[in-house]
């Protein structure tokens, strides 16, 4: 039987703007009182140099924008950034739309309907019988069961499978406010836009997906929270996040490696979801990593941001563009549950 194989990726970012553009230009002005010197000190550590927005606050400010509008402003935005990334993933992997069996499509700051996996599927010209999953709600570690049940299909009925994660963050900046509330702050200052597609074949080169698989805490389900409000989606990101994901991610690597007879030293490429830099640190802590085992993340961190859903392929993607190419990776992303995923690759030529 043909091992799934991710035979070719495809990204796409609006323009991007300097950390510091933007708080100079922006969330200055945007926190106030006492709010701003917290703000200040939280943007400067946020491990972000660069971010991409499609709707760049420097030049149009959502915040007060009510949820109906900035819904009809992500399919605007996120039509053509979807597309983009498609049609680099399929060019990379030398198919055609028509050639799709199964199209995934993992968003968590947009809805509509049609959504993005219809109108996606008329406009790049997919079959008529070419099958559409849409995952929502799941937030930044969407694109591991989107990988899951892409190897799943591709193994099962021997056709291409497609995965598109697409975010607009820049669409849910929240009102502005003299209370303050650290969380808002933080998302604020590590949220950013991307779309990424992967395309997954039966066998042939590329990075084949050995296995997906990952851990719940559900007593710790307050913990991160992505609640749909009249002023569009809000972030609600405790503390603690850190210390529960130190208490199961070694735990969730070993037992993964063990089951394919490796270790972490046999491991060259580790893509980590950066949901800011204390998370980095906590799993190069708990995995005991070497000095430069998450430079991709801490990379992707730096220039992109956190796209959300996205950002695990970002690092992928620059893993397998490195000279020389990773040859078996981990990736590891988490969001609300808490919930860990965690995939193991390694490449084919």
């Amino acid at each position: 039987m043909s091992v799934p194989v991710i035979a070719g990726l495809g990204t796409a970012q609006p323009p991007s703007a300097s950390q510091d553009e933007l708080w100079e230009g922006f969330f200055s002005r945007h926190f106030s009182g006492t709010t701003r010197s917290l703000a200040q000190r939280i943007f400067a550590n946020s491990g972000v140099t660069r971010r991409q927005a499609a709707v760049n606050p420097l030049l149009e400010d959502v915040s007060d924008w009510p949820t109906e509008r900035r819904m009809r402003r992500y399919q605007v935005e996120a039509l053509p950034l979807g597309k983009e990334a498609v049609g680099r993933a399929l060019t990379a992997a030398g198919l055609g739309a028509g050639d799709i069996g199964l199209f995934i499509v993992c968003s968590c700051t947009g809805y509509a309907t049609p959504g993005l996996d219809i109108l996606l599927a008329r406009d790049l010209g997919m079959a008529a019988d070419t099958q559409r999953m849409f995952i929502g709600h799941m937030g930044c570690y969407a694109a591991l069961p989107g990988l899951g049940a892409a190897s799943d299909f591709v193994t099962a009925r021997g056709r291409p499978a497609l995965l598109l994660c697409a975010e607009l963050t820049s669409l849910h900046i929240q009102p502005s406010s003299a209370r303050v509330d650290t969380q808002q702050i933080v998302s604020h200052a590590l949220f950013s836009d991307a779309a990424v597609a992967a395309v997954v074949v039966p066998g042939g080169p590329g990075y084949a997906l050995r296995e997906v698989t990952s851990v719940t805490d559900t007593s710790t389900a307050d913990h991160m929270t992505w609640d749909v409000t009249d002023a569009g989606f809000r972030m609600g990101l405790s503390p603690k996040v850190p210390q529960v994901l130190s208490r199961h991610v070694r735990g969730l690597v070993d037992d993964l490696l063990a089951r394919h007879g490796v270790t972490s030293s046999d491991v060259d490429g580790w893509a980590v979801h950066p949901g800011g830099p204390r998370i980095l640190n906590v799993v190069e802590r708990e995995l005991v990593l070497p000095p430069q085992g998450l430079a991709a993340s801490r990379a992707t961190l730096d220039e992109h941001g956190n796209c959300s859903s996205p950002t695990v392929l970002l690092i992928l993607d620059r893993l397998g563009r490195a000279t020389p190419a990773a040859r078996r990776v981990v990736m590891l992303a988490f969001g609300p549950g808490l919930t860990l995923y965690a995939a193991m690759l390694d490449r084919q030529e």
